[in-house]
């Protein structure tokens, strides 16, 4: 038999198509490309029909496509189309990963990361979105758990508000925010002070209302020029900010209240969520109220 007829063997169809004889025999003991007879040899026999199968098969498979998908599509059980909207997005999953990781190995450079820190930065690259979204999830219910749902379902929303995925070309920035945040929320310490401040809130709230938060900026200035909140100088900020009327308890009643809802790091949490969501960066106010908290229980 040769080329003239219309029925090839293995090795022929080999020399038509340029694929090794092994291939061909691999994809025909799978029944992908089953042969349209036999020699009185015993050798599997396949038709011009059989040679435009290969083609496909080879076509499917040198666009990654998986054996179990071109069975589909060469027995018609799924279209072409279909498949290959499947593998796009397989891909694009692929393409963000790999950006992410090389994000991630330009911070490890710019960092000079340790072996240690290297590893976490791996991990947490390799994680989905959906797995990446669960951690900020189960920190949340940790904290508001028992929490009155409505006094603290606002809030909790908002401390889910971690974007769907990372950018196809994340920053450094926001790298280094998603890996901070990530070590943030798996800290016991900080996890209890956030709940510690969501059973606070829900308790206040049948509680009378409070002294209102006076604006910070006073503070804020009064830092800035270094003055001590136990001196005379901070008696005459302080005055300006809040009733100078109230007495040294009621002073000290809003300094308890006010630093029982004021944390460095749960202001740190915000500033990291505003990266992850490219929002416009804000100055940190925690300083400057702490500083207020100090004055207020200095006061006499």
């Amino acid at each position: 038999m040769d080329d003239r007829t219309d029925l090839f063997t293995i090795g022929q169809l080999a020399r038509r198509t340029g694929l090794s004889v092994r291939t061909i025999r691999f994809w025909s003991d799978l029944d992908l490309l089953p042969p349209t007879g036999r020699s009185p040899g015993g050798y599997r026999l396949y038709d011009a029909a059989a040679v435009a199968r290969l083609e496909l098969l080879r076509s499917l498979r040198e666009l990654g496509i998986g054996l179990d998908d071109v069975r589909r599509i060469v027995d018609r059980q799924s279209t072409v189309r279909d498949v290959a909207q499947a593998h796009v997005r397989a891909l694009d999953a692929e393409i963000r990963t790999l950006r992410l990781r090389r994000a991630v190995l330009r911070s490890v450079t710019r960092r000079g990361s340790t072996t240690e820190e290297l590893r976490i930065m791996n991990d947490l690259a390799r994680l989905s979105a959906r797995e990446r979204q669960r951690i900020i999830d189960d920190f949340v219910a940790e904290v508001f758990d028992g929490v009155d749902v409505d006094l603290g379902a606002g809030l909790a929303q908002a401390m889910r508000a971690l974007p769907a995925d990372l950018p196809d070309e994340p920053t450094d920035e926001e790298v280094d925010a998603w890996l901070e945040l990530a070590e943030l929320v798996a800290d016991p310490d900080f996890r209890r002070r956030v709940r510690e401040m969501a059973v606070a809130g829900s308790a206040d709230a049948t509680a009378p209302p409070p002294e209102p938060m006076p604006s910070v900026e006073p503070a804020r200035a009064a830092l800035a020029a270094g003055i001590d909140p136990a001196s005379p100088e901070a008696r005459a900020v302080l005055d300006e900010m809040v009733d100078p009327t109230l007495t040294p308890d009621q002073r000290r009643a809003m300094a308890d209240g006010i630093a029982a809802f004021t944390d460095r790091r749960v202001e740190r949490y915000w500033q990291l969520i505003g990266v992850l969501n490219r929002r416009e960066p804000f100055p940190p106010a925690v300083p400057a109220v702490e500083w207020l908290v100090a004055a207020l229980r200095a006061a006499h």
